[in-house]
């Protein structure tokens, strides 16, 4: 059960989902999630909540209410799992704590996802965690984007993202925890640490050398050529991750002469070196179409690939084929066309069927059956705004 909103949360509880669990997302009457007033939209419903928020069933619940606290109280007593992604605090508000939730279920596993935890230093107790803020916080936007720009935010929501996957992995751990040992789990997951685990080598570069890391656009801090280069219609990428790799591109670029050349012998050296091998590199790029370089390095098992557009990525063919797109028949518009999930298991079929989206309260009065209730009570409830 979730009680989530927006991405973080929702991602995480879609992975979930993907592999089988059963996600009953509990949303606020009338308005629902706050995600479902994001665009773009077809008809009425969010694109955006339809992408993230598959294979879920949604009740509607009033958590500031008597009797939907109730309502959540016996839902608890038949889930495994409880998530959340709230300010800290305002689960306590509504009696629905952890340690308020062990006592209804105790080998409950209670999953919260916050902007910077809900153990977090004085300093960060009143900030907000969205995950531009967890980006700029954890360090990330720091090292993105050109050197004479301004700090970049990743294109995508990776605060988020990141945040709901490793919080998926909590959750299957605490799992097998909970086979072993008969005993629930608290998963304290905030975004700012999340971040900060995904800056790679920037972290260790720091700790080692002293220098802060800085803006380098696409290239590597430690391997070169690994960067993104302009040819004549249009941006390829190449990454030469080691010496045997660059002596084969000297080769067949025609750059047999740089091959032993002092600046650019070793991967050490070309990083050192880098700003004169990359006015080099572009040079000969820029003489060049992408479909020519690309098919020249392909062939010579360098590794290149375009810089593909999203647009690029729909009709991609290797995209196609593992099914990375698939459609979803959402109630009342029809058919969506979404992003896949990305895990392939040897005995699941490839045509597995996806559910989409739930309505708002789609599934609330099957949900209020199972735990009890009768038609009037359903009535009377949802006459009182609870459901």
């Amino acid at each position: 059960m979730s009680v989530e909103h927006v991405l973080a949360a929702p991602y995480g509880t879609m992975v979930l989902a993907d592999l089988g669990a059963e996600v009953i997302k509990l949303e606020p009457p009338l308005a629902g999630d706050d995600s479902r007033q994001f665009g773009p939209f077809v008809g009425d419903q969010s694109g955006y909540f339809i992408s993230i928020n598959r294979n879920k069933k949604s009740l509607t619940l009033d958590l500031k209410k008597e009797k939907g606290r109730e309502i959540f109280a016996r839902l608890v007593k038949k889930s495994d799992i409880v998530v959340e992604n709230f300010r800290p605090g305002t689960m306590t508000k509504l009696g629905f704590d952890y340690e308020s939730l062990k006592k209804i279920k105790p080998d409950i596993i209670y999953a919260s996802i916050s902007g910077f935890g809900h153990e977090a230093a004085p300093e960060y107790k009143n900030m907000s965690g969205y995950d531009i803020i967890a980006q700029a916080t954890g360090g990330i936007m720091s090292i993105t984007g050109q050197p004479d720009g301004p700090p970049t935010r990743v294109g995508s929501s990776v605060g988020d993202i990141f945040s709901g996957l490793n919080m998926a992995i909590g959750i299957l751990a605490a799992l097998r925890k909970r086979e072993k040992t008969g005993e629930g789990s608290r998963i304290d997951i905030a975004m700012m640490d999340v971040i900060a685990s995904v800056l790679e080598n920037a972290i260790v570069r720091y700790t080692i050398t002293g220098k802060v890391p800085e803006r380098i656009g696409s290239q590597h801090p430690s391997i070169a050529p690994f960067d993104v280069f302009k040819a004549k219609d249009g941006w390829l990428t190449m990454a030469i991750g080691n010496d045997s790799l660059w002596k084969r591109f000297c080769k067949i670029a025609g750059f047999e002469n740089l091959a032993d050349d002092p600046r650019f012998e070793t991967n050490d050296k070309r990083s050192n070196n880098y700003g004169e091998l990359k006015q080099i590199l572009t040079k000969w790029t820029g003489d060049r179409k992408v479909s020519f370089l690309i098919d020249l390095l392909t062939k010579a098992g360098i590794p290149t690939s375009p810089i593909n557009t999203v647009a690029d990525v729909i009709k991609d063919p290797n995209i196609n084929y593992r099914g990375m797109v698939i459609d979803v028949e959402q109630p009342k518009i029809g058919k969506v066309r979404i992003a896949n999930t990305p895990l392939r298991f040897s005995l699941a079929p490839r045509d597995a069927k996806t559910e989409p989206a739930p309505l708002p309260g789609q599934h609330t009065t099957a949900l209020l059956q199972l735990l009890g209730y009768t038609t009037e009570e359903i009535e009377e409830l949802r006459k009182e705004e609870v459901i």
